[in-house]
């Protein structure tokens, strides 16, 4: 190998640690790693910021403008107003909002897409009297089985159509990825309705119309003039059990008493840590008078307003609060707001609630002024547990917003119009016909994700330029050196799943695409079928709930824990094996 070679590899390398051990984000780490690049010579400095003005990475942040704007203009709660029906049996309940979710996935953002879809879900299962454990996964699965059948729909699909434009100088498009990407989103969807939520673990039973996984930990403080003052901790279990609340330890000073503490006479300004339902936690309140966290800003917000309301919150991955505390975050002062309780499924929370770092997949519930809720969720970039009114929705926008994203595909499909510039002329049409105001667009922009496709393409650029790939797809010729066809794509996608699951998907796209190319060079084939065998695999991330955001993203709503994704998304990744590769080997022959 030569040096530069040792170079990048090194920096790959630490890249998949840093990104497995999740300490940093991943788009600190691409951007760093970048910089160290160009640094040790082994990325031009000309081409340094190259990654930034790609096609790539364009596409990405423009569809991600355009689902916003297919959701304002009621586009698409065209759709999902009429999936609310708790009636229907968990299979066809399952069966029919997968398919909604997949088709949209098609054509918008998936993260999008699930955002849109997981409220409908969740609101579904409280009526039906079941968990949302049941059904939020299978929702997931099939939101990134959707994405796989265009190539919008997902920024692997994106990003190896470009890959394949700098190979051999024509781009995939539209609708090139759909024959695999439908074939597995078909036998997916059908495994997932019939037979994969019954190997999901049932993380709840339903309560009341309330899954017992949206338990929040939070804390009610004892206020001056309490009569509960020198009354014994253990003294509250009656009221607690009669709201359905559980009392599971006290803070005094700012410091955790451990254990429960039962025997501790109570004092003005101790904060009762609780776990309970949002409704429980507000009856147990009003029965002991209790006051909020944070008494003085309780206090400023009812006399500001009309009122308060409490909105419960998913964070997603690239959330403002994500890794972030609340007070840390000034929730208090910048949007006159409280943090009143995180649901954590399978975790301790040991510190305050306002000084408890948030992570992806927590569910919050805040106290704002009443009528702010929308506002503080987009604030800290969370995704709202109950629907969204029409009052925010341009709904007189819905057939124009439709027709003219439907135009610039059709224009896009039969190569009357560059992707990027299709895509460009929709986000224009809809700022200026004000579908989207303008001052919304940066908002949807999902950064973390430009900066790390403009960082990992031209490091991978400089891995292919340098002979990198030409190794890693030699090891892979020789390690499947006389078996069939069919069987060295099975390696190459059980490999790229492989670091799918465990690594971001975009990443893995920019790694995988030009080592499929290589192989296909090795062996004198034809290119395509490899690099449609990457794409399906660099979806195909059902193992972990950080392999994909989506399922991230449930995560804390489903009340599931780490290793209860395999149990569905192992079976999953081999039948979308089993039928993507007979499917490839017929559209796109060796």
């Amino acid at each position: 190998m030569t040096s530069d070679q040792i170079i990048l590899f090194c920096l790959f390398g630490a890249v998949f640690a840093l990104l497995l051990w999740g300490r940093f984000r991943y788009d600190l780490v691409a951007f760093s790693a970048l910089m160290a690049g160009v640094v040790l010579g082994v990325v031009p400095t000309e081409s340094a910021f190259s990654g930034f003005g790609h096609p790539a990475t364009i596409v990405v942040a423009l569809v991600l403008v355009v689902s916003a704007g297919l959701v304002r203009s009621g586009a698409v709660f065209l759709i999902t107003r009429t999936l609310v029906d708790s009636s229907r049996r968990l299979g066809g309940h399952i069966a029919l909002m997968g398919g909604v979710g997949a088709v949209l996935s098609a054509f918008m953002n998936n993260v999008a897409a699930l955002a849109l879809l997981m409220p409908v879900d969740i609101q579904t299962a409280r009526k039906a009297g079941r968990s949302p454990s049941l059904s939020l996964m299978p929702l997931s699965f099939a939101t990134i089985l959707g994405g796989m059948a265009t190539l919008i729909g997902t920024p692997p699909n994106i990003i190896i159509a470009s890959i394949r434009e700098n190979a051999l100088g024509e781009p995939f498009r539209m609708f090139d990825f759909a024959p695999a990407g439908v074939a597995a989103a078909t036998a997916g969807l059908l495994f997932v309705a019939l037979v994969g939520w019954r190997l999901i673990p049932n993380r709840g039973e339903a309560l009341g119309g309330e899954s017992d996984l949206a338990q929040y930990i939070a804390e009610l403080t004892i206020p001056a003039d309490s009569k509960h003052i020198g009354k014994r901790l253990g003294e509250l279990d009656e009221e607690a059990e009669k709201a359905d609340v559980a009392i599971i330890g006290l803070i005094r000073d700012g410091k955790r008493r451990y254990g429960r503490a039962a025997n501790t006479p109570l004092r003005e300004g101790d904060a009762l840590v609780l776990e309970a339902l949002p409704e429980a936690l507000d009856e147990f309140r009003s029965a002991l008078d209790l006051a909020f966290s944070d008494r003085d800003r309780e206090k400023k917000l009812s006399a500001a307003g009309e009122g308060l309301e409490v909105v419960e919150m998913v964070v997603p991955e690239y959330a403002r609060i994500a890794g972030k505390t609340a007070m840390g975050l000034g929730l208090a002062w910048r949007q006159n707001s409280l943090l009143l309780g995180i649901s954590r499924q399978g975790r301790q929370i040991t510190d305050q609630v306002r000084r408890t770092t948030i992570l992806p997949g927590d569910i919050l519930l805040v106290l704002c002024p009443k009528g702010r809720g929308v506002d503080v969720t987009d604030w800290l970039g969370g995704l709202p547990l109950a629907a969204r009114g029409l009052a925010v929705t341009a709904n007189d926008k819905t057939w124009f917003a439709i027709g003219l994203f439907a135009a610039a595909v059709l224009a896009a499909s039969v190569g009357l119009l560059y992707l990027p510039i299709a895509l460009g002329i929709v986000v224009c049409g809809y700022v200026l016909f004000r579908v989207l105001p303008i001052s919304e667009i940066y908002n949807h922009i999902e950064w973390p994700v430009v900066v790390l496709l403009g960082s990992m393409i031209p490091l991978g650029a400089a891995l292919e330029t340098s002979g990198g790939t030409e190794l890693i797809a030699g090891a892979l010729v020789w390690l499947t050196d006389g078996l069939p066809a069919w069987a060295v794509l099975t390696v190459l996608m059980v490999v790229t799943m492989t670091l799918s699951d465990v690594l971001n998907n975009t990443a893995t796209a920019i790694v995988a695409a030009p080592v499929g190319i290589q192989m296909a060079q090795t062996l004198g084939a034809s290119p395509d079928p490899f690099l449609m065998s990457v794409a399906v695999a660099a979806s195909a991330a059902f193992l972990t709930p950080i392999g994909h955001k989506n399922n991230t993203l449930v995560l804390g709503p489903g009340g599931y824990r780490f290793g209860d994704y395999w149990r569905m998304g192992l079976p999953l990744e081999i039948l979308v094996i089993a039928v993507s590769i007979p499917t490839i080997l017929i559209v796109w022959p060796l």
